[in-house]
């Protein structure tokens, strides 16, 4: 894999493990609050898993798929890895401030 892949995969692992912790935060405060603000974070933080869960997938895990997006224009691995990592700068704020 590329520079930029590779980049786009410790970003993506990184988002996985930052929404597990989000999400585990989440989904005590709405078992301890019951309202829907608290559920709206832990449906979209599920969510968010699932698509990073799938990306990451598609990088590392599916040789096939990985060896495809590594062949792939350096343009579409640098747009790729600049999307990760603006999610990765997201969900790094979500924390800090469901942290807080």
């Amino acid at each position: 894999m590329g520079v930029w892949l590779n980049a786009a995969s410790a970003a993506t692992a990184l988002n996985v493990v930052l929404l597990f912790a989000l999400l585990t935060i989440w989904v005590r405060n709405y078992l301890e609050f019951r309202s829907k603000h608290t559920l709206g974070f832990a449906v979209f933080g599920a969510m968010l898993l699932a698509e990073n869960l799938l990306t990451f997938n598609y990088y590392v895990i599916n040789r096939q798929v990985a060896d495809y997006l590594s062949q792939a224009d350096p343009v579409a691995g640098k747009a790729m890895m600049f999307v990760q990592v603006l999610e990765l700068g997201a969900i790094v704020f979500l924390l800090w401030i469901t942290w807080d």
